[in-house]
């Protein structure tokens, strides 16, 4: 077995690698203080400050296959995989959906190589098919096989690396430096706050020192997230509903511009009334946060207008409740009800409008973004996709107008 120090150096060595070939990478890791966890961890883990490794573990891969690890543990810092993002999901079959995310961006842009088992099987978990995948899409179809399987996690594989959950939705230690009861550190609300603050400041310096076109593109679109202002998604969809506004000229109301001219001009009269339709995704995938959010939109866009006939309706894969609402019962939005939360089909929405003789002047459908097929009939109705999607905020409509949603 190695010594202490020439295992330190080993990983040093990995990183100045990285810092040769794949800049953010490098930097990234450079900033992780290296730490050894023997008495804990068998294989290696991170929390955002530090890389936590075992001898052994670390002793078993070559040079390349370290400045793999390396990257791994780099990309669920910078995807937040561990800083709360799980949410209520199985915590094994979300840690095998953030390694499948993970890996496939190393796989595809080349950092290292991924460890091997004596067999010379791959250790960790890639597919070709999750390419651009994030972890909450690929834990969905994960999940679907694990219970086919009866949960069976080991006919799945193994993690190439310790997951720590440290959302601070666990522990109430005050100290960072605290062990729990296997060992590993624990961590505060507050704690967790802060190393989120750094993670970002950190990949937004490593960005720029490495240069947008040379970084992975899942990465370029989250930098761009955190960097590049964006018009307010109120402005835009209030802009869509304006243009379905019918205007026309009367001489009831001059035009201003006659005052200073011997011409008397009409003046514009607009039609103040609205006439659209709203769809709320209430598929699976939507939090409960997420539909208060988009009911609490269609309130705000109520009271917009003096006048309005909005055509409402939740969906999965099938339409449910549909409701219109005008000035007059405006108030029984608060008592509206999603539907069932199934799986997604965006068709079903077209299906409706058109059995039930819909023609909307505009249609917003409020969504996150991921149908299980197409996303609608781009023919038959100007539409808006407002997307709220936390995970994943750089999806595009492939038609019609797409709208993101940011607080």
């Amino acid at each position: 077995m190695p010594s202490p120090a020439q295992i330190i150096d080993k990983l040093v060595t990995a990183r100045i690698g990285l810092l040769l070939k794949h800049p953010f990478f490098g930097n990234l890791a450079t900033r992780l203080q290296i730490v050894n966890a023997d008495d804990w961890c068998p294989t290696a883990a991170t929390d955002g400050r530090k890389f936590y490794f075992n001898t052994g573990f670390i002793n078993s891969l070559t040079p390349k296959e370290t400045e793999f690890l390396f990257g791994h543990e780099v990309l669920h810092c910078v995807f937040d995989h561990f800083l709360g993002r799980k949410g209520d999901r199985d915590h094994q079959l979300w840690n095998i959906a953030a390694d499948y995310a993970v890996n496939q961006i190393l796989v595809d842009t080349g950092v290292g190589e991924m460890p091997k088992d004596a067999k010379g099987k791959d250790k960790g978990f890639q597919d070709d098919k999750y390419k651009d995948w994030p972890a909450e899409k690929i834990y969905d179809e994960i999940y679907k096989k694990a219970k086919k399987q009866g949960y069976d996690l080991k006919k799945l594989g193994e993690l190439l690396d310790q997951h720590i959950d440290i959302d601070g939705n666990s522990s109430s230690a005050k100290d960072p430096n605290t062990k729990g009861k296997n060992g590993q550190p624990t961590y505060s609300k507050e704690e967790v706050k802060k190393i989120k603050d750094e993670l970002k400041e950190a990949m937004i310096s490593a960005a720029q020192s490495t240069g947008a076109g040379n970084l992975p593109g899942a990465i370029q679109r989250l930098i761009g997230d955190l960097t590049e202002p964006k018009m307010d998604w109120r402005e835009i969809i209030q802009q869509q509903i304006v243009s379905t506004m019918k205007s026309d000229y009367t001489f009831m109301k001059p035009s201003r511009r006659s005052w200073h001219m011997d011409a008397i001009l009409p003046g514009m009269i607009n039609d103040e009334k609205i006439d659209i339709c709203l769809a709320l995704d209430a598929s699976g995938s939507i939090s409960k946060e997420q539909c208060t959010e988009f009911l609490s939109e269609v309130r705000g866009i109520m009271e917009q207008y003096k006048d309005f006939n909005i055509h409402l309706w939740s969906f999965d894969t099938e339409v449910f409740n549909p409701k219109v609402f005008t000035p007059d019962n405006m108030d029984e939005l608060e008592e509206y009800e999603l539907g069932s939360g199934g799986g997604t089909e965006f068709e079903c929405n077209w299906e409706y409008m058109k059995n039930e003789g819909i023609e909307p002047k505009k249609f917003i459908m409020f969504t996150d973004g991921w149908p299980f097929s197409s996303w609608g009939d781009e023919h038959y109705c100007d539409t808006i996709f407002l997307i709220n999607n936390p995970y994943e905020k750089n999806i595009e409509a492939p038609w019609g107008v797409t709208v993101h949603y940011d607080d």
